[in-house]
């Protein structure tokens, strides 16, 4: 089994440290409530400390070096510029780009073509990072390390001039995915030729989205349960429906009577399609997916599981589903130093071939070389992991259960277990990620979250203990409208690592006496 790392960030002078140690790390320390508020905020004090973040949202500083060495290059006076891995997604976010806001923007390949930049207005570049973020097909920093070594011979950092591979063909690389793909088709029980990897979990899911789109382009999906927040995001930002809102119908609590009313709206109109996880994030509920594939079928429509949080592992989604996504982020990875995602197709369903002929169309392969390599060693011992893992968590699920201080506990053993158990895995279990909140919640929590020893920040599926105030990071614009949704402003989310079960329990028990 990997070795545990050392990860003790949650101290106030550790804000803005990365999570683990180490320059590609995709989280940061944000130790304190106030520096999660202040980092929503933009407060200088928070986001200048801060060395990095999840690469999504806060742009790697070796990523944004990248950003400017290409700005210097295709730019002119009143336009930034933003770095994509290809000129396919370069042009989508250009699309994007100039249907959302009507700006003039232009393409341009840098460093022999190897990424391409989108040269735009100023005043335009929160929309392009909107969709760096939503969409997920990023730069990663360890790409932008490799090209930005190339800097000194400027011969190289041009427009337009063909290129060879940066060594992304060479067979170390090669190996890798192919090891990886074998490793996720062996977990979700399909051929490896139905495997496709992606920089990211998002990436992943935009294409599902993007293949739903060009079956059926005037149809409208259904997110079924409460989501992760970039899950409904690509849903409604990334559609070409307008408003956003229209694009998608959000059945925000899953339950036995929204399936009915998912019923109905089938037998009314023609759906894009339908996305549910299994579990939920944050609130780890499980939706009865097995009725819902059977709709699917009935009324003609795709459907897409997200697995991340059973970790390919715990789980077995795939036979309910046309597609599975996961990020390999997470559980299958552990060591929270790459970003990467899948998608699997389900041969046996109806939508099969059609799916997988966009595919052919659609599909790039722009998943870096190097990350690959990172991923594939991380990934090796993913099945000896994660039984330690839901071990761990539930016990520590249990003692916080029974704590006089705490009101709930969001597990899938204690959220809609039977759903969750109809797919249960031989040997799996209920995963390692939980949500808590507190009695008298407002008062309560930031003192508790303040003297919570174990690492602070966002990601999850570490191999070591990691908790944020999710709903603060991820809806901090709309929390009135969460709280509607039955999530708690005060919520935080802990993903369990494999330290000893007795350390983290004592951990939660010493924040709790505080």
């Amino acid at each position: 089994m990997t070795a545990l790392p050392l990860v003790s960030r949650w101290r106030g002078e550790d804000l803005g440290q990365p999570i683990p140690h180490e320059r590609h790390a995709v989280s940061v320390c944000l130790p304190r409530w106030s520096d999660n508020v202040g980092y929503e905020e933009g407060d200088q004090a928070v986001i200048g400390a801060m060395q990095c973040g999840y690469p999504r949202f806060f742009v790697h500083p070796d990523t944004l070096r990248l950003f400017a060495e290409c700005e210097r290059k295709v730019t002119r006076p009143g336009e930034c510029a933003m770095v994509f891995p290809s000129e396919r997604v370069a042009r989508r976010c250009a699309d994007f780009v100039s249907r959302e806001t009507g700006a003039t923007v232009r393409v341009a390949g840098c460093f022999d073509d190897r990424v391409y930049a989108l040269a735009m207005p100023n005043s335009v570049r929160e929309t392009a990072k909107m969709f760096w973020q939503h969409a997920g097909e990023i730069v990663p920093s360890r790409q932008a390390v490799s090209l930005l070594e190339t800097v000194e011979d400027a011969s190289r950092i041009h427009v337009g001039k063909p290129h060879e591979a940066d060594g992304c063909e060479t067979h170390p690389p090669r190996q890798a995915k192919r090891i990886i793909r074998e490793r996720v088709a062996a977990l979700q029980g399909c051929s490896v030729e139905d495997v496709y990897l992606f920089p990211s979990g998002m990436a992943a899911i935009f294409m599902a989205y993007r293949l739903f789109q060009r079956l059926r382009p005037e149809g409208r999906s259904v997110q079924f349960g409460f989501p992760y927040v970039d899950n409904l995001k690509v849903q409604q930002q990334l559609s070409r429906i307008r408003p956003a809102e229209k694009a998608v119908v959000f059945f925000p609590r899953g339950s036995a009577s929204d399936i009915a009313e998912v019923a109905l709206l089938a037998g009314s109109e023609r759906l894009l399609g339908l996305f549910v996880e299994l579990p939920g994030n944050p609130l780890l509920g499980s939706p009865d997916v097995s009725a819902l594939s059977e709709l699917s079928l009935r009324h003609d429509f795709p459907m897409l599981i997200d697995d991340t949080l059973s970790a390919c592992v715990n789980l077995n989604t795939l036979p309910v589903a046309d597609v599975v996504a996961t990020s390999l982020t997470k559980y299958f990875s552990g060591g929270g130093n790459v970003l990467a995602g899948s998608l699997v197709l389900n041969r046996d369903r109806p939508y099969y071939e059609r799916l997988k002929s966009l595919l052919a169309e659609e599909y790039e392969d722009i998943f870096y070389c190097e990350d690959a390599i990172v991923l594939e060693r991380n990934s090796r011992d993913v099945t000896e992991r994660i039984p330690q893992i839901n071990r761990n968590a539930e016990r520590l699920c249990e003692f916080l259960a029974e704590h006089p201080e705490v009101a709930d506990v969001f597990y899938p053993a204690r959220t809609d277990r039977v759903n969750y158990e109809r797919h249960l895995r031989p040997g799996g279990g209920f995963g390692g990620l939980f949500s808590v909140v507190l009695r008298d919640a407002a008062a309560k929590t930031e003192r508790f979250y303040d003297a919570l020893q174990i690492a602070k920040g966002p990601n999850l599926g570490t191999n070591f203990t990691l908790c944020c105030p999710f709903t603060l990071l991820a809806h901090y614009r709309e929390l009135e409208f969460v709280e509607s949704c039955g999530i708690s402003r005060y919520l935080v989310r802990v993903s369990v690592g494999l330290e000893d079960s007795s350390w983290q329990i004592e951990r939660f028990a010493e924040a709790l006496r505080a």
